[in-house]
C-alpha cells in the first residue's frame, strides 16, 4: 500500500507536519514521546490498550503494591488505586501539545507509514519507534489449557486468595509472587528446571535468598522439568517461565530484520536494519527491564535529533522485590570465573550493620567486585533490606569508573544501610 500522498499525521483529524511515530505507550514509548515533544518533535503515539504498558498495568507497579500491602484484600484494593493514579499521570504527560495519542492497533503499511484500526486512519513520518513490549511465555505442555493455569496478569486479577499456589519458574516474576503469596497465607511451591533460582544473580546470593524463603515456608523443587500439569496439587498454577518479544507479521512489510524469539535486530542506537525505524524495550530482546526501555527510548530520540549522550547501557542495574529484596549490577562471581577474568570480591553482611539490626532486618549480604590492579568496581550483587538502593549507588559509581579506593573515601551517613557498601569497600579483597 502506498500512502505517499497522505498528509503527515492525519490521525484523528490532526494536520500539519510530523516527525515521529511511536507504536506502544509503555515505559519506553511514553518516555520517548515525552523527550521528543520537549525537544520540538511532533509525535504521534499509538496504543491499543491502556497507557503505561505491562509494567504499570500488569507488572512492576501492581506487584509492588502487593509487596507493600499487609493483606491480600488490601493489595487487591490498593492495586487498582495506584495503577489508576499512575495511568492518569502518564496520560497527562501525553497531553503535551507536540504529542497526539491515538488509541487502536497499529500496523505497518510501509517503512514510513502506519495505519490504525481498520486502516482508515494513516500516519506517515521519517522516523518510527517500535515499543510493543513483550508477552508471557508458555511451556508447550499437552495440558497447557488446564483452567488452573494463569499468567501473572491473570493472577493479579484474582479477588480470592488461592489456598495452594504452584509457580513454574524461579525467575524474577516467579520469585516475587512466591514471596508475596506466601506472606498472604497461600501454600506456595516453586518448580524450576535450573539448579538455582534467579540466574541473573550471583549464585551465592541467590542460594542464600532461596534458603531464607524456604525457612519461611516456600517449597522449592529445583532441577525439575514439568511434563504434565495433571500431577500438580494446586488451586492455581502460575506460568512464570519468562517473556518473549511482542512481534507482528506486519513487520515484514516494513522490511527490517526480526526473529519471533529473539525480537527485532537493532544496532547500538536501537535502529533496525531499515534506517529511520527504531525498536526499544522488550521487543528488541536485549534487556527486558522497564528502566532499560526508558533509557533506550531517550537514546533513540537523541539519535534522531543528532544529539550525543553518554548513557551506559553496559551498566544496567536490576532488582527483585522479594522479601527481603535482591539486586545486581555488573557481572556475578560465576560469570567472572567462567570468563577467566581476574577479580577481587569483598563481602559485607546486614547482621553487622547497626541500622539493619535496629530495623530487625539482619538477613542480608552484599558482594562487591573489582579489578585487582586498578581497583575499578565492576559489579555488585546483594540481597537484604534496601539491596536495590545500595546496588543503585554502585551502578552510579560504575558509570563513572569509580575504584574501591575512591569509594572508601566517600562519606556515608550513619546510621544507614548504605554503610554496608562502605564496609565491603573497606574489606580486603580475596
Amino acid at each position: 500500500m502506498n500512502n505517499t500522498n497522505q498528509s503527515p499525521f492525519p490521525l484523528g483529524g490532526v494536520g500539519g507536519g510530523g516527525n515521529l511515530i511511536i507504536i506502544g505507550a509503555g515505559p519506553g514509548g511514553y518516555r520517548a514521546a515525552e523527550h521528543a515533544a520537549k525537544n520540538g518533535l511532533k509525535t504521534v503515539i499509538i496504543e491499543r490498550d491502556e497507557v503505561g504498558g505491562t509494567c504499570l498495568n500488569r507488572g512492576c507497579i501492581p506487584t509492588k503494591t502487593y509487596v507493600h500491602s499487609a493483606t491480600f484484600a488490601e493489595a487487591v484494593e490498593r492495586q487498582q488505586q495506584v495503577v489508576a493514579q499512575l495511568r492518569a499521570g502518564v496520560e497527562q504527560i501525553l497531553s503535551h501539545p507536540n504529542i497526539t495519542l491515538v488509541r487502536g492497533e497499529a500496523r505497518f503499511e510501509d517503512a514510513q507509514t502506519v495505519s490504525v484500526g481498520d486502516g482508515s486512519a494513516v500516519a506517515t513520518a521519517p522516523h518510527i519507534i517500535i515499543a510493543t513490549g513483550s508477552t508471557a511465555k508458555m511451556l508447550p505442555l499437552p495440558d497447557i489449557d488446564d483452567p488452573r493455569v494463569m499468567t501473572s496478569t491473570q493472577l493479579l486479577q484474582l479477588t480470592t486468595l488461592p489456598r495452594k499456589l504452584c509457580i513454574i519458574g524461579a525467575g524474577v516474576i516467579g520469585m516475587e509472587f512466591a514471596s508475596v503469596f506466601q506472606r498472604f497465607g497461600s501454600e506456595v511451591t516453586v518448580i524450576e528446571y535450573l539448579k538455582e533460582c534467579l540466574p541473573m544473580l550471583d549464585s551465592d546470593i541467590a542460594k542464600r535468598l532461596r534458603k531464607l524463603l524456604e525457612k519461611r515456608g516456600i517449597t522449592f523443587r529445583m532441577k525439575t522439568a514439568v511434563q504434565s500439569l495433571s500431577d500438580i496439587d494446586a488451586d492455581v498454577i502460575l506460568m512464570a517461565t519468562g517473556r518473549k518479544p511482542r512481534v507482528s507479521t506486519d513487520f515484514q512489510v516494513a522490511g527490517f530484520d526480526y526473529d519471533e524469539r529473539a525480537g527485532i535486530k537493532v544496532n547500538e542506537h536501537f535502529e533496525t536494519t531499515v534506517g529511520g525505524i527504531y525498536a526499544i524495550g522488550d521487543v528488541n530482546g536485549r534487556q527486558m527491564l522497564a528502566h532499560a526501555a526508558e533509557m533506550q527510548g531517550i537514546h533513540a530520540v537523541n539519535h534522531i535529533l543528532g544529539r550525543e549522550d553518554h548513557i551506559r547501557f553496559d551498566i544496567m542495574p536490576s532488582a527483585i522485590f522479594t522479601t527481603p529484596e535482591a539486586a545486581c549490577v555488573g557481572k556475578s562471581e560465576d560469570q567472572l570465573k567462567a570468563e577467566g577474568t581476574a577479580y577481587e570480591v569483598r563481602k559485607a553482611f546486614h547482621r553487622a550493620n547497626g541500622k539493619a539490626l535496629a530495623m530487625n532486618e539482619s538477613e542480608g549480604m552484599l558482594k562487591l567486585f573489582s579489578e585487582p590492579d586498578s581497583g575499578r568496581i565492576v559489579g555488585c550483587h546483594a540481597f537484604g533490606a534496601h539491596a536495590a538502593d545500595m546496588v543503585q549507588e554502585v551502578s552510579v559509581l560504575m558509570c563513572r569508573d569509580t575504584t574501591v579506593q575512591q569509594l572508601r573515601d566517600m562519606v556515608h551517613i550513619h546510621p544507614t544501610l548504605s554503610e554496608i557498601l562502605l564496609t565491603a569497600a573497606e574489606m580486603g579483597g580475596n
